[in-house]
């Protein structure tokens, strides 16, 4: 009976405007949530590009009926993502994904939107921000779109050269793909109950 009250660790995740590996993404977290439920609640915040995203996408049902609290930006502070993470409310924020957009704001301590206000504010009060950037690298790449075809684009060397800056801010951790996400998600996990 005692184990049913004790108290849940809470992840704030982002999601950005970006559509790229956005079904991968949603069932990682899926995934996530399901293997941590006795630990960990997670809340999901998304910002205005994002909830245009989701629903082109057709996704923004299936987030809303897997994560019971999904918040939707109405602007830079509303809803008070930044103040609740500043508070130790979160263990950490996960921006996954976060366009290069997002991630050029972070760089450049721009804070305009609720998800680059949350993560400067965050990085401010020592709480670690984890980041997917879709631009990870300088290359060509494939995204799906809705109706199941291939859109080719380029990562172009801007892109990729924010995502380097980021890699060296202190408390920022990068990854490249959503399985890395996923890895270092579980040995975090792992470490919330050591092996005695």
């Amino acid at each position: 009976m005692a184990e049913n009250n004790v108290k849940k660790l809470k992840i704030a995740w982002g999601i950005t405007g970006a559509g790229d590996k956005i079904q991968e993404i949603i069932e990682t977290m899926k995934d996530l949530k399901q293997q941590s439920a006795d630990k960990v609640d997670i809340d999901v915040y998304v910002s205005k590009a994002a909830d245009t995203m989701l629903k082109f996408y057709r996704l923004d049902e299936n987030l809303k009926s897997s994560f019971p609290k999904v918040f939707i930006e109405s602007n830079a502070n509303s809803p008070f993502l930044a103040g609740t993470v500043q508070s130790g409310r979160y263990e950490f924020l996960l921006l996954f994904p976060a366009s290069s957009n997002s991630v050029a704001k972070i760089v450049n301590s721009i804070s305009d939107t609720l998800l680059t206000n949350a993560a400067l504010m965050a990085l401010k009060a020592f709480v670690p921000v984890w980041i997917m950037p879709v631009d990870y690298k300088e290359s060509i790449i494939y995204t799906k779109l809705p109706n199941g075809k291939d859109l080719k684009l380029r990562v172009r060397k801007e892109e990729a050269a924010q995502v380097r800056q980021l890699e060296t801010m202190e408390d920022v951790h990068v990854f490249e793909t959503p399985q890395k996400v996923h890895e270092s998600f579980l040995t975090w996990l792992k470490t919330l109950n050591p092996p005695s």
